[in-house]
């Protein structure tokens, strides 16, 4: 059971696996469940929940979540040094509040990670000031005139490779996420970069903003990242400030920001923007593989999937956990939680309440609510949010049926799945 205590709180791969989210406890809370920076001897009066394991978190975060929902919603737990907040209302609250619950968390490993602060650990006219330079290129308009077709190309890239590697290839590592990887290349504009590559990059930076024991192998990494990064942009930005375009480094490079600042941003793209559409494409696979009925009802009309899409980030959240610091004193579900908390929001939790969808233990893409909070709320909802749906649910998840009518998951190897900050799958063998 939750016990009701007041809590003394203290300081305390093939890249295509997602190895860094994985590999070790540390890594697996990266970056969202890492950054600890709670006051020394602050006490709360919350319900402690020390039964909580991050272990088991990894194999299954879910009845953990379903527990915390039913017994507390706000609680104080030791293993991950942080209050969760694990209901819709709770969460929503926090996300919609960033007055209160500032991204601008004290200590973050995220900054060195990446070598600089990004606009995600920034607020109000500072996080806005940087988001407004790439948020055109990242709408839905734009992702119709420029991106889409490129989105497509690429898919067809991977879907080729797919087939070429025959029934039982992991679709993971074969088709979803370089797929990913290359997409992002091309949104970043980005040339002589290998897909493999920035998937690495991506894995060592969400290691290092994870790296909460101060392991100096995973700084090493990070600076190794960093350097090939530099050598990347050092090419890029020369020919993007004599010829503009389209891409993210691009418009943050024409926006006269310090360049420290353009590389710690382009650095957050690569550390967030491979494993979220890698994750809801092999989660979508796997539940149209469990649900035909779903499957049917989707390719009868194409434009369904944008439901599947939505539905697959609610029922199965790629990203788990956010990290936020309250500012102020403040009350979530009844419970008083002081200034200079750091909080943990736990939108996979909150996307599976019941007190706000039917039936939430089900995938049901055909259901009337369709808010969630896979992709966050207010100032800091992902601004890849467009571009994802649009590569992943109107692109390439319609065209892995198109190209191979009979796909699913192979029953003899159902694949492996790990993680909760960051969740998905790190293998996922099909069959057509």
């Amino acid at each position: 059971m939750i016990t009701m205590e007041t809590s003394a709180i203290t300081e305390s791969r093939c890249p295509f696996t997602d190895r860094a989210s994985h590999a070790e406890p540390e890594e697996a809370t990266a970056p969202a469940a890492a950054e600890s920076s709670v006051p020394v001897g602050a006490t709360l009066n919350l319900p402690v929940a020390d039964w909580v394991e991050v272990e088991q978190l990894r194999v299954d975060p879910y009845p953990t979540y379903a527990r915390l929902r039913d017994e507390s919603p706000v609680v104080w737990v030791p293993s991950i040094k942080k209050v969760l907040v694990a209901s819709f209302a709770g969460c929503l609250f926090g996300e919609q509040h960033p007055d209160i619950f500032s991204n601008d968390v004290s200590g973050a490993h995220m900054t060195r990670a990446f070598g600089g602060q990004p606009m995600i650990r920034k607020d109000g006219a500072a996080h806005a000031a940087e988001r407004s330079v790439i948020n055109p290129t990242l709408r839905p308009k734009k992702i119709a005139q420029v991106w889409e077709q490129r989105f497509r190309s690429n898919t067809d890239t991977y879907l080729d490779a797919l087939e070429a590697a025959g029934p039982g290839a992991d679709l993971n590592e074969v088709f979803a996420a370089p797929l990913a990887a290359k997409n992002l290349i091309d949104l970043l504009g980005l040339t002589g970069v290998s897909p493999t590559d920035l998937a690495r990059w991506s894995a060592d930076f969400i290691a290092g903003a994870g790296n909460v024991l101060g392991n100096e192998d995973i700084w090493l990494r990070c600076r190794r990242s960093r350097a090939e990064v530099d050598v990347a942009l050092d090419e890029a930005l020369p020919r993007l400030r004599k010829h503009p375009d389209d891409s993210m480094t691009s418009l943050l490079l024409h926006a006269d920001m310090p360049l420290e600042s353009v590389r710690a941003n382009v650095i957050l793209a690569i550390s967030g923007g491979v494993s979220e559409p890698q994750h809801i494409t092999t989660s979508s696979v796997s539940l149209l593989t469990q649900h035909p009925e779903h499957l049917a009802w989707a390719r009868a009309d194409p434009k369904n999937f944008a439901h599947v899409f939505q539905e697959t980030v609610r029922f199965q959240s790629p990203i788990g956990m956010v990290t936020r610091e309250t500012k102020t004193s403040t009350e979530i579900d009844g419970f008083q939680i002081p200034a200079g908390s750091q909080i943990g929001l736990l939108v996979a939790s909150a996307n599976r309440d019941a007190s706000n969808f039917e039936d939430p233990e089900h995938f049901n893409p055909r259901r009337s609510e369709r808010r969630h909070l896979g992709f966050g709320s207010g100032n800091h909802m992902c601004a890849g949010k467009w571009a994802a749906e649009t590569a992943i649910g109107n692109v390439a998840v319609p065209a892995l049926y198109e190209r191979f009518p009979q796909l699913s998951t192979d029953p003899a190897n159902p694949g492996i799945k790990d993680g909760w900050a960051f969740r998905g799958f790190k293998s996922l063998p099909v069959i057509w």
